[in-house]
């Protein structure tokens, strides 16, 4: 049997007035064995909707694939693009029928469309959390969720969120022994998914 491999990491997303900042770290991280320092733990789901994921990277990895072949599919037989909130839901419905199996996964969904910003969190199980200002996911979370709550403005624009968030992803990697390697953010706009250089 292979024992139990505890992993670590740091995302988070935040809410700003004209969009959505979604931003990890890159090293991954096997018991106390650093894996990769450039590991990819943010996605492209499609042109206006980005995915985090915390985990074990092969079911994560497997969600992603699946949540974007499933919104291909969908907006070609439908016509149009895929409201974040409807994303969000299929990979919840995703994630409860495999409950008895569960994808060992904490993913965060990031998206701007015709409604606005969102922001949703998801559990293993399905559980989805619409998150209205910010959240932050993985070992270095905590770390995270102090520099998020002093920094955080509900009338920021994404260019201070992308501050924000590289100064959360920055405390992170400094306290959290599974967090490190470099920091990955993606913006989504009015004008799509970029990643931030």
């Amino acid at each position: 049997m292979i024992p139990k491999l505890m992993t670590g990491t740091t995302t988070m997303g935040v809410i700003c007035e004209d969009g959505v900042v979604l931003a990890t770290e890159s090293q991954a991280t096997m018991g106390y064995l650093v894996a990769s320092k450039e590991a990819t733990k943010l996605f492209k789901i499609n042109s206006r909707i980005g995915m985090t994921i915390a985990g074990g990277v092969a079911d994560c990895q497997q969600v992603v694939k699946q949540l974007t072949a499933l919104l291909a599919i969908r907006e070609l037989e439908l016509g149009k693009p895929t409201l974040v909130k409807a994303a969000a839901q299929l990979t919840a419905v995703m994630l409860f029928q495999s409950r008895m199996f569960p994808y060992y996964s904490a993913l965060l969904i990031g998206g701007f469309d015709e409604e606005g910003s969102h922001l949703y969190s998801l559990d293993p199980f399905g559980s989805l959390i619409e998150e209205k200002q910010f959240t932050s996911v993985g070992s270095g979370s905590i770390v995270g969720f102090g520099v998020l709550e002093a920094g955080y403005n509900s009338k920021m624009k994404i260019k201070d969120g992308v501050e924000l968030v590289k100064r959360a992803i920055n405390a992170a990697r400094k306290r959290d022994i599974a967090s490190g390697g470099k920091i990955q953010i993606a913006t989504l706009t009015k004008d799509g998914f970029n990643f931030v250089n």
